[in-house]
């Protein structure tokens, strides 16, 4: 972990929080939207919320635990409310029009408050297992385990809470098959197109916060 200003933490928490409510209300709005993959029913979602996952492991990488646990807490509300909101609107992937936003949609506010639960808790186990093993010589350890771990905390909490006797009749019905299919997927994503970006954007990262940290030391000489 390298040493910043107060500075580049409170940038690094603004930027990284606001990509965190993105990631999440985008994959809230996605996971609306069921697919079928080769006869396995999925979501969009799947292929949207493992950025979290990469940006929590980069983070935890760069700037250490404490950052990262302040943006999972910064998050957590904004991300409530907003992807409430969002998913209200676009109900079912349609634009509903702002008078959707005057009746309380059951349906969206579990998907919501599902998304509450399940970021929380599975960005709070990443955060921790990839912390633990982080100064493992092996770059891809800690990362992959976390991943894992983390996406399989956020999977079964979310699906529970947000389709279990869900009044969508095929969410309610396929749930469970959804949510194995989704964490497959997710796992899968991750482990092939991730890992090997979290490898590039790590080093990107080092490099580029080592050639900043010459520059104030040759000016001082």
């Amino acid at each position: 972990m390298s040493q910043f200003s107060q500075s580049q933490r409170v940038k690094a928490l603004f930027w990284l929080s606001l990509f965190h409510l993105l990631v999440i209300t985008s994959s809230n709005y996605l996971v609306q939207l069921p697919i079928t993959i080769f006869g396995f029913h999925t979501t969009w979602g799947a292929f949207s919320f493992p950025f979290i996952f990469l940006a929590t492991d980069l983070t935890v990488r760069i700037f250490g635990a404490p950052l990262a646990r302040r943006i999972i807490f910064a998050v957590m509300i904004p991300a409530l409310v907003v992807s409430y909101i969002i998913s209200s609107l676009f109900y079912m992937g349609s634009w509903q029009g702002f008078g959707a936003l005057a009746h309380f949609n059951l349906f969206v506010a579990r998907i919501a408050a599902a998304s509450f639960m399940a970021y929380t808790l599975g960005q709070i186990l990443d955060v921790r297992v990839f912390n633990r093993l982080r100064q493992s010589r092996h770059w891809w350890l800690a990362p992959t385990v976390s991943t894992i771990f983390g996406n399989a905390s956020d999977t079964i909490a979310f699906f529970f809470i947000a389709f279990w006797r869900s009044p969508d009749a095929f969410m309610a019905q396929h749930w469970m098959e959804i949510a194995l299919v989704d964490y497959s997927f997710k796992v899968l994503i991750s482990l092939v197109f991730f890992l090997p970006m979290y490898g590039v954007l790590l080093n990107m990262c080092l490099k580029r916060l080592a050639d900043k940290s010459e520059i104030p030391a040759l000016q001082a000489s």
